[in-house]
């Protein structure tokens, strides 16, 4: 999303995101909130495989889903297809997208946020939503409570974050080391990424942080109202232990 930092390549391996990505703790959060006319139309940004777009569709609902990486969307159509689902998957830039239309609910899931990396990019991608949202319309966004003391710790040492078999048969394993820039709030993770065994590569994530306070004021200073801020996706009032900030949120009137 921006040429200053980077996520490898690697990372954006429909194979390997899938594999590793198969919780689904924050669908049903999703689902309380779509509306209950079906007929309504949903928007994802940042849908990457169709984690939660093909569920949503599978409900009956109309959505339509976006993406940066081809493949990603590669792979998202192709479960859509296998599922026998008609979905508008849009290859596109969340900061440039125009699709002359307007939708009742819109969703930026997964901590997908924490890649716009400068406050340019935010007000740009939130300026989208609200060209795209319906006056009496939800946008609903989820990223990270930055923990300043997980970051340190994860400072010191690589730490294994995963181990699993991936779709075409490949064994990962993926351990993880972080510096955190504060002058930017950017977290650089590396990841040191082997492949059946045998080390492959370090990848980067590079993940711009938001603190609470800060990221309330970007809202509404965007032109957005707060309905709720929760801390996880059972939908516990936020605080200072939360791992999560999870909004739901109206255009201001």
């Amino acid at each position: 999303m921006n040429a200053d930092y980077k996520v490898g390549e690697l990372i954006y391996d429909a194979n390997i995101y899938d594999g590793m990505n198969t919780h689904m703790d924050d669908l049903q959060f999703y689902k309380r909130w779509l509306p209950e006319n079906k007929k309504a139309k949903i928007l994802e940004l940042c849908c990457g495989t169709g984690r939660l777009t093909i569920p949503i569709a599978k409900d009956g609902y109309r959505i339509c889903g976006v993406d940066y990486t081809p493949s990603m969307l590669k792979q998202a159509k192709a479960k859509a297809a296998e599922a026998g689902l008609d979905i508008n998957f849009i290859e596109a830039d969340i900061r440039t997208l125009d699709l002359q239309e307007k939708f009742d609910l819109i969703f930026i899931p997964f901590n997908s946020i924490h890649h716009l990396y400068h406050n340019e990019d935010l007000f740009k991608a939130l300026d989208c939503v609200k060209n795209h949202l319906k006056e009496g319309g939800l946008f609903l966004l989820d990223c990270f409570n930055p923990d300043i003391r997980l970051m340190i710790e994860g400072e010191k040492q690589l730490t294994e974050i995963a181990k699993y078999m991936t779709a075409d048969g490949k064994e990962i394993l993926i351990k993880q080391i972080m510096r955190y820039e504060s002058d930017t709030q950017v977290n650089h993770i590396k990841w040191h990424l082997f492949i059946n065994g045998e080390f492959d590569s370090i990848q980067d994530v590079a993940m711009r942080m938001f603190f609470p306070q800060e990221l309330d004021s970007y809202l509404e200073r965007a032109g957005f109202e707060i309905i709720h801020k929760f801390g996880d996706f059972e939908e516990k009032a936020f605080n200072d232990n939360s791992e999560k900030q999870i909004y739901v949120l109206s255009l201001k009137r």
